[in-house]
């Protein structure tokens, strides 16, 4: 799935050897970014941020550096040449975006930071202590969903 999510931004600007090398680094940082989460004690059960957030920006970051230059690319989002990447001789590619990871990142962090921080004025936000303490199973779904013996 890291792989996927990857390669969705350079697909259509990188040879099929350049998304072997983008798949085998997604697949380290989904790994890393895992036990990362975990160390700092971050729940993320189904994985959503290594996935998504770290190789959605891997990918983003990966066109900038493999863009081949491959004349089809010419036109696409208002560029009117060949988009190439650093180790393709361009440099202006990864400049562009890394601007626009940091500007997603600003956005969405900022929107979040303001939604989250709404709800928690609302008091919203967190389950009572105690339904924290003894699993969210029987308080949101009325009956114990995860058998004991898993846990």
């Amino acid at each position: 799935m890291a792989g996927l999510v990857a390669i969705t931004a350079p697909c259509a600007f990188v040879s099929p050897g350049a998304s072997v090398i983008i798949g085998l680094i997604a697949g380290v940082l989904v790994c890393l970014a895992t036990f990362g989460l975990e160390k700092i004690r971050i729940d993320d059960p189904v994985g959503a941020v290594p996935v998504h957030l770290v190789n959605g920006i891997w990918g983003i970051v990966a066109v900038g550096l493999f863009a081949n230059g491959n004349p089809a690319s010419a036109g696409w989002n208002g560029v009117t040449s060949p988009v190439t990447g650093l180790f393709y001789g361009g440099s202006g590619q990864l400049m562009a975006q890394l601007f626009t990871v940091g500007a997603i990142l600003v956005v969405a962090c900022g929107l979040s930071l303001a939604f989250f921080k709404a709800l928690s004025l609302l008091k919203i936000l967190r389950s009572e202590p105690h339904d924290e303490l003894v699993g969210l199973d029987i308080p949101e779904m009325v009956r114990q969903v995860t058998p004991m013996r898993i846990l």
